[in-house]
């Protein structure tokens, strides 16, 4: 500490010299001095090591194979090569030179998925520098959250300790707050963890029942807003406002399409893809009368339409069915939010989508501090009633699916990414234990920041046995 504080004492007296602190060179400084007194030395920042790209063919033999799309394979084998599954069964070819390992006994799972996450851009809920995931401005379909990722999280590793290996990891804030991006967790630096840059529009659905407010976990970005004596926009306010930017977007697009000149705008461009179809529109809503009017504002963009949040979807099911638009549900362990409602209300909420004919996929609530939840939100809602089998569709070929990366994570098949889970039992299980992780054939440090202050903490305990004894 006090070198920390001599630290402080050095930079503050720098910057005064050169002429005061402006807020972004502030802003750094206190950066710098986060960093220290959070991290007692650089080498335990991250307590894992980030490996090298799959150099051998690898041959997993002998274990049961939950292949999520084509059943259970009993005393199979997995073979990958690069960082891609080459062949599954249990009369598989292995070639020479290939290290077979075997994992007689235990069970294999694709790698877990995360379909709204923070994991990368949000540190400690309490450090404001350590949080990137709100943007200033209502509206920012050219922000990518895949550039912000930080490789060294420490949320990185207890998220992998949970078998999540790879996530959305999303921006918020504003009524369109950007890209989603896929990543998977293991990678130097978020270029090697990227699968895919833009992989959907967020969009933060008004709330009809608060003036100025957002659908389900949306804001205004940091710093922006209505000043003191401008009334916040109103609910219809704020939806023409979305529309009219839809509107100016398709018109952008139409206009470079015909070979017009424009002035180039990053933000138009960026909505592209989603005008197009190629990848879907999250609209964060939880209200009955939101999802509602967001799926007649999507039908009336042609927009491919995903709601996020979903706390009223029971009450809209038939609608969201026969338009097949699938649910993220964004907590299954949430307290009910109205007098009226059931304990269970959430915990049962899978398994009434389920039994409604509702696809949907589970996320762990967002937060980088949750994203290590998600096999157990998903474990509850087995244990009120959804079957274990579509829980884990939830949070792997579901959530790929919607998403747009079910060709590369998902599930396991020849083509596919080796992301991968070797475990004692059902991940989905607390008491279950994830004996080692493969991320596109990588045989990934297991250790975690938890399981390093674990390590110190016993050996503290033995220490202290030691000396009364």
């Amino acid at each position: 500490m006090t070198m920390t504080m001599k630290k402080r004492g050095v930079m503050m007296g720098y910057l005064s010299r050169t002429g005061g602190v402006t807020a972004v060179t502030f802003a750094i400084a206190m950066v710098a001095v986060a960093t220290s007194l959070l991290s007692p030395t650089v080498v335990k920042a991250q307590v894992r090591m980030t490996v090298p790209p799959q150099s051998e063919a690898v041959a997993l033999r002998g274990a049961t194979i939950h292949t999520v799309t084509n059943g259970v394979i009993e005393n199979g084998t997995i073979l990958f090569e690069n960082g891609v599954i080459r062949a599954i069964g249990t009369d598989v070819e292995i070639p020479t030179g290939t290290r077979v390992v075997d994992v007689s006994g235990k069970h294999i799972y694709p790698g877990l998925i995360d379909a709204y996450s923070t994991v990368g851009i949000s540190e400690i809920g309490s450090v404001d520098v350590s949080s990137d995931v709100n943007e200033l401005g209502d509206f920012n379909p050219n922000v990518r959250a895949e550039v912000a990722v930080n490789a060294e999280s420490r949320h990185i590793g207890t998220t992998r300790s949970a078998g999540v290996l790879v996530t959305l990891t999303t921006p918020g804030g504003g009524l369109i707050s950007g890209m989603s991006s896929a990543m998977s967790l293991e990678g130097w630096d978020w270029e090697e963890m990227s699968i895919e840059s833009a992989a959907a529009l967020n969009v933060n659905w008004p709330n009809p029942n608060s003036r100025g407010g957002r659908g389900g976990r949306g804001g205004r970005g940091r710093g922006f807003g209505p000043g003191p004596q401008e009334s916040p926009p109103t609910y219809a306010e704020q939806v023409q406002q979305l529309k009219d930017f839809f509107a100016e977007a398709r018109a952008y697009r139409d206009a470079t399409t015909a070979g017009e000149e424009v002035r180039t705008d990053s933000r138009y461009a960026a909505m592209i893809p989603a005008l197009d179809g190629e990848i879907p529109v999250v609209v964060s809503a939880d209200g009955a009368a939101q999802i509602n009017d967001a799926i007649t504002w999507a039908q009336e963009e042609g927009v491919k339409l995903v709601i996020r949040g979903g706390g009223d979807a029971i009450h809209v099911a038939d609608r969201l069915v026969a338009n097949d638009i699938p649910v993220i549900l964004t907590s299954t362990m949430a307290a009910p939010g109205r007098d009226y409602e059931g304990y269970d209300g959430a915990y049962t909420m899978p398994a009434r989508l389920h039994e409604a004919g509702v696809r949907f996929a589970i996320s762990g609530g967002s937060g980088a501090l949750y994203t290590n939840r998600l096999p157990w939100e998903a474990g509850v809602a087995v244990a009120f009633g959804l079957p274990e089998e579509e829980a884990l569709k939830a949070v792997t070929i579901n959530a790929a699916e919607f998403m747009g990366i079910s060709d590369k994570v998902g599930s396991l098949e020849p083509g596919k990414q080796a992301t991968l889970l070797i475990t004692t039992g059902t991940p989905l299980d607390m008491t279950s234990d994830i004996v080692q992780s493969y991320i596109q054939g990588r045989e990934i440090d297991m250790n975690d920041i938890q399981k390093h202050f674990f390590d110190k903490y016993m050996e503290k305990v033995r220490q202290n046995r030691r000396v009364v004894s």
